[in-house]
C-alpha cells in the first residue's frame, strides 16, 4: 500500500477523469438549469458584456451550462463540449468579473482550467463517447 502511494504513477487516470467529469458536468447542470428555469427573471439583469445583446448571450450561456454540462457529464462529445464552456468562462473571468477581487472571480477561473483538463484528457473509458467510438 505504501508503494501505491509514494509513487509518482497515476493510480487510475480513467476513474479520475470520470469523477472529474461527472463533478464538473453536473455543476454545470445546476448552473444552467438554474438559468434556464429563470431565464425570464434572469434576462432583465443581464448584461450586453460582449456586444451581441443579453439574450443571445444568455442563450449561449445556458447551452453552454446545461447542455454541455449534459454532453460533459455522460461523456458524449466531450472535447467539443469543453469549449463553449471554456468560452463562457474566458468571458466571465476576463470581462464580467473583470475589476471584481480574485476571491470572486475564483470558481470562473477554477472552471475555466477544469475545461481545458477535460479537453485535454477527453471522456475517457467510462463515457458514451468510448461506447460509441470504440477502436
Amino acid at each position: 500500500m505504501q508503494n501505491k502511494l509514494l509513487r509518482t504513477g497515476s493510480l487510475n487516470p480513467e476513474f479520475a477523469a470520470l469523477i472529474v467529469r461527472l463533478l464538473f458536468g453536473c455543476l454545470f447542470i445546476n448552473y444552467g438549469y438554474a438559468k434556464l428555469t429563470g431565464f425570464n427573471q434572469i434576462l432583465p439583469m443581464f448584461g450586453d458584456i460582449i456586444g451581441i445583446g443579453s439574450k443571445l448571450s444568455l442563450i449561449l450561456v445556458v447551452f453552454a451550462e446545461f447542455f454541455c454540462g449534459i454532453l460533459i457529464t455522460i461523456g458524449l462529445f466531450t472535447r467539443l463540449a469543453a469549449i463553449p464552456v471554456f468560452i463562457t468562462m474566458v468571458v466571465a473571468y476576463f470581462i464580467a468579473h473583470a475589476n471584481d477581487p480574485f476571491l470572486v472571480k475564483t470558481p470562473a477561473f477554477v472552471y475555466m482550467i477544469l475545461s481545458i483538463v477535460i479537453f485535454i484528457n477527453g471522456s475517457g473509458r467510462f463515457s458514451v463517447d468510448r461506447l460509441i467510438f470504440k477502436k
